[in-house]
């Protein structure tokens, strides 16, 4: 009996696999949880920057075919009111054919020498029937945005 090796307990199995494992497990979870959420914060940013460049392209769009041309023109930036009076606005306005149903296909937003500005696809019907695929440009103006250029 003396040939017989002495009992030797059984190594442990390594723990730093499993610490390793742990940690690499908890970085991606991290990582899943940050994209989700920088993704999150993107998509209502841009969201908070084209809802009120939408709402103003809208506003205006749909005061222009219920007829009320004076509060539209208060939705125009300065520069498009400057070439433009209240009286030749309304009169452009009112001119065959006039403009009948409208329908926002797009909304973009971005900044131009540190100016938001917007710009919104429309689908716009007239009277006679033709429909036109036109951009709204709109600009941040005095806090609040307006609409500017020539919208149709």
């Amino acid at each position: 009996m003396a040939d017989e090796q002495p009992w030797i307990r059984p190594a442990r199995p390594v723990r730093r696999l499993r610490v390793a494992g742990a940690v690499t497990a908890l970085a991606a979870l991290m990582l899943c949880v940050g994209a989700a959420g920088v993704g999150t914060f993107s998509f209502q940013s841009v969201w908070r920057a084209s809802g009120p460049v939408r709402d103003t392209a809208d506003g205006f769009l749909r005061e222009v075919v219920a007829g009320d041309v004076d509060t539209a023109y208060e939705r125009l930036c300065a520069d498009t009111r400057e070439r433009w009076s209240a009286l030749g606005f309304a009169a452009w306005v009112r001119t065959p054919p006039v403009l009948t149903r409208h329908e926002i296909v797009d909304v973009s937003v971005a900044t131009r020498a540190g100016r938001p500005h917007g710009t919104v696809r429309v689908r716009l019907t007239r009277a006679a029937g033709p429909v036109q695929d036109r951009q709204v440009p709109v600009v941040r103006e005095d806090g609040r945005w307006r609409v500017c250029g020539d919208p149709f």
